[in-house]
C-alpha cells in the first residue's frame, strides 16, 4: 500500500477516535454533532440563510432543516426576517445559544489542554503544525 494510503487511513482513525472522544467526554445529551456544528457555522458567519448554511455545511437543505429545527426548538437559534428579501428568513443564535456553544467549547477546550500539557514541548509543537495542516486539507476544494 502507497505511503499516502496509510497516512490517509491513521490520520482518518485517529481525527475520528479523538472528534468522538471530545464528544464523549464533555457530552450535552440534547444536542448531536449536527446541531453543533450548525451552531458553530452560525457563529462565525453570523446571520445566515438556511440554503447557505446547508451549503457550508455541506448538507442537504431537508437535513439542515431538521437540524436547525431542533435548535429552534431548544431555543438556540431563531429566524428574522431577511432585511432585503421579503421570501427569505436569516437564522440567528440566542443569547442561550451563544451562551451553550461557550460552555460547551470551554469544556471540550479544557479536557484536550488537560491531555496536551501531559505531551512534550516538541509534541505541542508537532499538533501545532499538524493542526495547521489539517486546517489546510478541510479547507481544501471547499
Amino acid at each position: 500500500m502507497p505511503r499516502s494510503l496509510v497516512l490517509s487511513n491513521d490520520l482518518r482513525i485517529a481525527v475520528a477516535r479523538l472528534s468522538r472522544r471530545l464528544r464523549r467526554s464533555v457530552a450535552d445529551e440534547t444536542l448531536g454533532f449536527p446541531h453543533m456544528s450548525a451552531l458553530g457555522t452560525m457563529q462565525k458567519c453570523g446571520p445566515i440563510t438556511l440554503q447557505e448554511l446547508s451549503t457550508k455545511e455541506r448538507v442537504t437543505p431537508p437535513s439542515m432543516l431538521r437540524t436547525v429545527q431542533g435548535l429552534v426548538d431548544h431555543g438556540y437559534v431563531d429566524r428574522v426576517p431577511h432585511e432585503t428579501d421579503g421570501r427569505k428568513q436569516l437564522l440567528v443564535i440566542t443569547d442561550d445559544g451563544q451562551q451553550m456553544i461557550d460552555e460547551t467549547r470551554r469544556r471540550r477546550n479544557a479536557w484536550l489542554a488537560a491531555r496536551l500539557d501531559a505531551l512534550t514541548a516538541d509534541e505541542r509543537a508537532t499538533l501545532q503544525q499538524a493542526a495547521q495542516i489539517m486546517e489546510r486539507i478541510a479547507e481544501a476544494d471547499a
